[in-house]
């Protein structure tokens, strides 16, 4: 091979190794389909109640068109624009495993692609104002869509069950799952709470439960309350649960835990698993 010949492989292979050094071309992001989930679907209400508008995020048993004559359960999920897609999981592990029959999710949410959820779920998760939280107190109108709107929204279009509803609530919305059992406890069959905010304005909850148990003896629902064992609220729930455990309300299946290790918001896969399981177990 002469020197010419020598020079134009020598070119054309450092040609090739630079252009496999080279990184790779990326298509725009926006060239990518967006990631859906299978199986569920998104409708809209407007709440005439708190005049917000809500995505009702909505996930149909995997053999609901199969069995046309059956009604399911339904676990209505708060904060659903964080924890409806993890109760899809958890669900799909518990239907897997036995321990649960399948189900109805609804999720709840607030419209809006620019939603601020922290200011508006202590607005309608908190059954008292604050001055600290601008509008906040709003749990009664937000139960009032729920029972008055929600509610007979799904059970007039999908085949739900009205005898096995499901509350699941944490933080604010463990409070605002407290706050429904002790304002209209026969709207739910069970309900979840999961680190629930009991010191929130002075102790609302535990000022929700003395009032309740002032004119009541029965709480005939099933009743799951769980905490992180190394989160602030671990000593204020456990007091709370204490409190309603010694009441002895006749009818009441209450079961509590500590998610040893954990604190505030890591607690909810286990103790949404364990809740849901718990619930749903009974006849």
């Amino acid at each position: 091979m002469n020197r010419t010949m020598r020079a134009l492989a020598w070119a054309a292979g450092a040609s090739f190794l630079a252009a496999a050094e080279l990184p790779a071309q990326t298509a725009p992001a926006d060239s990518f389909p967006v990631v859906t989930l299978p199986g569920t679907q998104l409708r809209t209400l407007h709440s005439s109640a708190t005049g917000r508008n809500y995505d009702i995020q909505v996930s149909l048993p995997a053999d609901y068109a199969r069995n046309p004559s059956v009604r399911y359960p339904v676990l209505y999920v708060l904060d659903g624009q964080w924890d409806f897609k993890l109760m899809l999981s958890v669900q799909g592990g518990l239907v897997y495993d036995r321990w649960t029959p399948q189900i109805i999710i609804v999720g709840i949410t607030w419209s809006g692609a620019n939603a601020n959820y922290d200011s508006l779920r202590a607005m309608d998760l908190t059954p008292a104002a604050t001055r600290r939280l601008p509008g906040s107190g709003a749990a009664p109108q937000f139960l009032s869509f729920l029972k008055d709107q929600l509610i007979p929204v799904v059970e007039t279009t999908w085949r739900a069950d009205p005898r096995r509803r499901v509350l699941m609530g944490s933080s604010f919305g463990g409070l605002f799952t407290l706050y429904a059992l002790f304002t209209d406890p026969s709207l739910f069959a069970g309900y979840v709470a999961g680190s629930p905010a009991v010191t929130y304005a002075g102790r609302a909850a535990f000022a929700l439960e003395s009032a309740y148990a002032a004119s009541h003896r029965e709480l005939p629902v099933r009743l799951y309350v769980a905490v992180g064992s190394i989160e602030e609220l671990a000593a204020p729930v456990q007091e709370f649960w204490g409190v309603v455990r010694g009441r002895n309300y006749a009818g009441l299946q209450l079961e509590t835990r500590v998610i040893e290790g954990e604190r505030h918001s890591g607690n909810k896969p286990e103790a949404f698993n364990r809740g849901l399981r718990y619930i749903l177990a009974g006849p």
